[in-house]
């Protein structure tokens, strides 16, 4: 005969799950063969009949969840690319923005059109082009002021909300490396290199059974430093694809950085793009050989065990 247990013990035994930092048991791993990655924006591809331009956009599938990763830099070049590469923005779950930077933002003007409500997650920057919020009493005051010569005649609202670039969006500001959806995470990061110091950063990162799949925008506070933090979820990278920001490295600096993937961090597939640089290009191809995966414009990454590139089905 199965015991009941008692209210107090199944008290103690939801508090043991509160202290764990969950409210529900781990999701499975996904398998990592759902996972899709369609290359929606770049400045490389091996298509003419997609437009290239400086930026990134990637549409992302896993877990059930259709997930845009940044939106390039000019509306009508994503709609184009995305019309022409037979894809659908309609049905987003959400949309991811790295940075602030327009070459990743700017696109969202056209996601927005096709899709006005969908749930937009972004890091939060003081005053920034995402909007912004502080507590009323945030600045010094002087009653011995008249009322005409202070702010709000000196009855300032509880919260001041500083407006976003896309004036009705469904933004969603975070302030910490966070879960989005089962399984998939968003890791925040800032810069401390010059010339973008305190740019906040959001990389993408989601648990398969094979290792996390690491999908990165600029890498503006450092891949190294990203994949750092992914490795207290896992520290297996199935792999690593997105922008390096290795563009205007010196040679020794990128070898450094190659060998710190390939050997420090163990990464099993790397798949760069954006501002990864020609020069890391090469240097990433010639020590992962036939683990570096081609991601130009209109590519389509098929995580698994082995890590495919196809060119995705043209609609021109």
């Amino acid at each position: 005969m199965t015991r009941e247990r008692s209210p107090v013990a199944l008290a103690v035994i939801g508090a043991l799950f509160t202290v764990a930092g969950s409210s529900r048991p781990p999701a499975a791993p996904l398998d990592p063969g759902d996972v899709r990655i369609a290359v929606l924006y770049d400045a490389f591809g091996p298509s003419p009949a997609l437009e290239k331009d400086w930026g990134f956009a990637a549409l992302i599938e896993a877990g059930g969840k259709r997930i845009l990763f940044d939106t390039g830099d000019n509306p009508r070049i994503l709609a184009r690319n995305v019309a022409a590469l037979g894809e659908d923005l309609g049905d987003l779950d959400v949309v991811v923005l790295s940075h602030r930077h327009g070459d990743h933002v700017a696109g969202l003007r056209h996601v927005l059109d096709v899709n006005p409500r969908v749930r937009v997650v972004a890091p939060s920057e003081n005053f920034g082009v995402f909007g912004f919020s502080l507590p009323g009493t945030f600045y010094r005051r002087d009653a011995s002021l008249p009322p005409e010569q202070r702010y709000f005649d000196g009855v300032p609202p509880d919260v001041m909300t500083f407006g976003n670039a896309w004036h009705g969006a469904n933004l969603e500001l975070v302030t910490r490396s966070t879960e989005i959806a089962p399984g998939i995470h968003v890791l925040l990061h800032v810069s401390n290199h010059s010339p973008t110091l305190e740019l906040r950063e959001l990389s993408l990162a989601i648990e398969t059974a094979d290792g996390l799949v690491i999908v990165v925008g600029c890498s503006h506070p450092g891949v190294e430093t990203i994949l750092r933090s992914a490795s207290a979820i896992d520290e297996r990278i199935q792999l690593l694809a997105g922008g390096l920001h290795l563009v205007v490295t010196d040679d020794a600096e990128i070898e450094r950085v190659v060998s710190a993937l390939h050997d420090r961090f163990g990464v099993a597939f790397v798949a760069p793009g954006h501002c990864t640089g020609e020069p890391a290009f090469r240097a990433l191809r010639e020590r992962f050989g036939d683990r570096y995966v081609y991601a130009g414009l209109g590519t389509v990454l098929s995580a698994g065990r082995r890590v495919r590139s196809t060119l995705g089905a043209l609609r021109v």
